[in-house]
Protein backbone atom coordinates (compact mmCIF):
# COMPACT_ATOMS: atom_id res chain seq x y z
CA UNK A 1 0.00 0.00 0.00
CA UNK A 2 1.04 3.74 -0.43
CA UNK A 3 2.06 5.74 2.12
CA UNK A 4 -1.06 8.44 2.78
CA UNK A 5 -0.02 11.82 1.84
CA UNK A 6 -1.26 15.22 2.00
CA UNK A 7 -0.93 16.90 -1.53
CA UNK A 8 -3.45 19.79 -1.38
CA UNK A 9 -4.72 22.69 0.14
CA UNK A 10 -8.39 23.97 -0.87
CA UNK A 11 -9.53 27.61 -0.51
CA UNK A 12 -13.02 28.78 -0.41
CA UNK A 13 -13.72 32.02 -2.33
CA UNK A 14 -16.88 34.03 -3.75
CA UNK A 15 -14.71 33.99 -7.19
CA UNK A 16 -12.28 30.50 -7.23
CA UNK A 17 -10.17 31.45 -10.44
CA UNK A 18 -9.70 35.34 -9.34
CA UNK A 19 -8.19 34.20 -5.78
CA UNK A 20 -6.13 31.64 -8.06
CA UNK A 21 -4.75 34.38 -10.28
CA UNK A 22 -3.22 36.06 -6.90
CA UNK A 23 -1.67 33.09 -5.76
CA UNK A 24 0.10 32.43 -9.26
CA UNK A 25 1.08 35.99 -9.09
CA UNK A 26 2.48 35.54 -5.57
CA UNK A 27 3.70 32.15 -5.59
CA UNK A 28 5.02 31.65 -9.58
CA UNK A 29 3.16 28.79 -9.77
CA UNK A 30 1.23 26.95 -13.04
CA UNK A 31 -2.14 25.89 -13.57
CA UNK A 32 -2.18 22.46 -13.35
CA UNK A 33 -6.38 21.77 -13.53
CA UNK A 34 -9.24 24.03 -13.92
CA UNK A 35 -13.17 23.95 -14.14
CA UNK A 36 -15.57 26.47 -13.85
CA UNK A 37 -16.13 27.06 -9.97
CA UNK A 38 -12.30 24.83 -9.27
CA UNK A 39 -8.68 26.02 -9.97
CA UNK A 40 -5.82 23.64 -8.96
CA UNK A 41 -2.15 25.46 -9.19
CA UNK A 42 1.16 24.18 -7.89
CA UNK A 43 4.58 24.47 -8.27
CA UNK A 44 6.04 24.57 -12.21
CA UNK A 45 7.22 21.09 -13.22
CA UNK A 46 10.44 19.97 -11.32
CA UNK A 47 10.48 21.77 -8.50
CA UNK A 48 8.62 21.10 -5.32
CA UNK A 49 6.04 22.29 -3.22
CA UNK A 50 2.09 22.12 -2.16
CA UNK A 51 -0.24 22.61 -4.69
CA UNK A 52 -3.12 24.48 -3.93
CA UNK A 53 -7.04 24.76 -4.94
CA UNK A 54 -9.79 27.26 -4.70
CA UNK A 55 -13.70 26.05 -4.88
CA UNK A 56 -16.07 28.78 -5.38
CA UNK A 57 -18.43 29.60 -2.85
CA UNK A 58 -21.52 31.86 -3.57
CA UNK A 59 -22.10 32.31 0.24
CA UNK A 60 -18.05 32.49 0.75
CA UNK A 61 -18.07 34.71 3.76
CA UNK A 62 -14.21 36.03 4.85
CA UNK A 63 -12.95 34.94 8.22
CA UNK A 64 -12.35 37.19 10.88
CA UNK A 65 -8.62 37.67 12.14
CA UNK A 66 -7.68 37.75 15.11
CA UNK A 67 -11.30 37.26 16.51
CA UNK A 68 -12.85 39.64 17.79
CA UNK A 69 -16.26 39.25 17.83
CA UNK A 70 -18.29 35.53 18.96
CA UNK A 71 -19.90 33.82 16.03
CA UNK A 72 -18.45 35.18 13.28
CA UNK A 73 -16.25 33.50 11.28
CA UNK A 74 -13.16 32.27 12.35
CA UNK A 75 -9.71 31.64 10.98
CA UNK A 76 -9.48 27.94 10.67
CA UNK A 77 -6.57 27.90 8.83
CA UNK A 78 -3.43 29.95 7.57
CA UNK A 79 -0.86 29.45 5.08
CA UNK A 80 2.52 29.87 6.09
CA UNK A 81 5.26 30.92 3.00
CA UNK A 82 8.57 31.41 4.02
CA UNK A 83 10.82 34.38 2.11
CA UNK A 84 14.25 35.78 2.39
CA UNK A 85 13.16 39.30 2.01
CA UNK A 86 10.39 39.74 4.50
CA UNK A 87 10.14 43.71 3.44
CA UNK A 88 10.28 43.07 0.02
CA UNK A 89 7.78 40.46 -0.18
CA UNK A 90 5.08 42.07 1.63
CA UNK A 91 5.47 44.91 -0.66
CA UNK A 92 5.13 42.53 -3.59
CA UNK A 93 2.13 41.04 -1.76
CA UNK A 94 0.55 44.28 -1.12
CA UNK A 95 1.10 45.06 -4.98
CA UNK A 96 -0.21 41.64 -6.06
CA UNK A 97 -3.58 42.10 -3.85
CA UNK A 98 -2.69 40.86 -0.49
CA UNK A 99 -3.48 43.50 2.26
CA UNK A 100 -1.75 44.03 5.70
CA UNK A 101 -2.92 43.12 8.86
CA UNK A 102 -3.29 45.82 11.43
CA UNK A 103 -1.95 43.39 14.04
CA UNK A 104 1.34 41.85 13.28
CA UNK A 105 2.08 39.72 16.39
CA UNK A 106 5.85 38.63 15.69
CA UNK A 107 9.32 40.77 14.20
CA UNK A 108 9.92 37.81 11.63
CA UNK A 109 6.60 37.25 10.37
CA UNK A 110 4.15 39.68 7.99
CA UNK A 111 0.40 38.89 8.44
CA UNK A 112 -1.30 39.72 5.16
CA UNK A 113 -4.71 39.02 3.53
CA UNK A 114 -5.25 37.54 0.15
CA UNK A 115 -8.17 38.81 -1.95
CA UNK A 116 -10.64 36.75 -0.22
CA UNK A 117 -9.61 37.85 2.85
CA UNK A 118 -8.32 34.43 3.89
CA UNK A 119 -5.22 35.65 6.28
CA UNK A 120 -1.67 34.35 5.22
CA UNK A 121 1.99 34.72 6.97
CA UNK A 122 5.29 35.79 5.05
CA UNK A 123 8.15 34.79 7.18
CA UNK A 124 11.89 34.40 7.35
CA UNK A 125 13.61 31.99 9.24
Amino acid sequence: MAPTRLSTVVLDASDAHELAGFYLRLLGYAVRAEEPEWVLIGPPPGTEGMALAFQGEPGYVPPEWPTRHPGEQQMMLHLDIQVDDLAGETARAVAEGARLAEYQPQDDVRVLFDPAGHPFCLWVP
